[in-house]
């Protein structure tokens, strides 16, 4: 059995039985990213023999925030599928979600794919169709969130599920670096946020992503949806927590923890 098949295994398993794994860099030191995205792969694969359908990407760990939260200091990149793909009212149990945390994002819906190297973030901005606010709520089937670049690549890049908002916005009509974003929990300010804290500009965060997923043969597909980073620090959600989101000029999104 390979790594990637030895390791997929366990987070599969992770996932399914809603439990925690020590991290795989303790075990295994010389793992590296192209190794954590072969696992990540396979992760995936076994995903997608239960019928999930991927149905975009997304970049993590962008901001410096979040990074020094997380102690990466690197960004990481992972598949969204249906499954993935929640309502406002998200189901802890339902989802088997270990220790969620939410973080608000703008979400680029494509028109035309994306296939790296070279993409800049004016590509980007001409291949979306709209983009929307978003939560997606991280979660780690790595023990403690104790994870390295590796870890948390292998796991999906932490990803536990995601809150698409209904509103729409043409990104040729907005200075994105300038978007403006207001969390609230339960009613009080939490956390406010420009587009600028992903690599300056959000459009510039997602051709990363496509550069980088280009270099693996895997391409950002037309009607994918693409999550491209935390605006805010990430926050610990439980059942009953309810955030809000303002993306100023574009539009709301909430998340109900139930």
């Amino acid at each position: 059995m390979s790594k990637a098949e030895k390791y997929g295994a366990e987070l599969y398993a992770a996932l399914r039985d809603r439990r925690t794994l020590a991290p795989l860099i303790a075990r295994d030191p010389s793992l590296t990213v192209d190794d954590a995205y072969a696992i990540s792969l396979d992760f995936l694969a076994r995903r997608r023999k239960d019928g999930e359908k991927v149905v975009g990407k997304k970049i993590g760990v962008t901001s410096k925030a979040v990074q020094d939260m997380l102690g990466v200091h690197q960004p990481d990149f992972g598949f969204l599928t249906d499954w993935m793909r929640v309502g406002e009212e998200i189901s802890v149990d339902g989802k088997a979600l270990i220790a969620p945390r939410a973080e608000a994002e703008i979400a680029f819906v494509l028109k035309d794919s994306l296939n790296g190297p070279g993409v800049t973030a004016a590509d980007v901005v001409a291949a979306t169709d709209y983009i929307a606010p978003c939560f997606e709520i991280v979660d780690s089937r790595i023990q403690d969130w104790k994870i390295s670049i590796v870890d948390t690549v292998a796991d999906n890049a932490s990803c536990g599920v995601f809150v698409l908002g209904e509103a729409r916005a043409d990104p040729r009509e907005l200075d994105l670096p300038a978007l403006h974003v207001t969390v609230t929990k339960n009613g009080a300010p939490l956390s406010e946020g420009l587009g600028s804290a992903v690599q300056g500009d959000p459009a510039q965060a997602v051709a990363w992503l496509a550069n980088t997923l280009g270099a693996y043969g895997v391409t950002l597909d037309a009607g994918d949806v693409i999550l491209s980073g935390s605006l805010v620090p990430l926050e610990d959600a439980v059942k009953g927590d309810v955030f809000e989101m303002t993306l100023h000029g574009v539009g709301t999104c909430t998340a109900r923890f139930i």
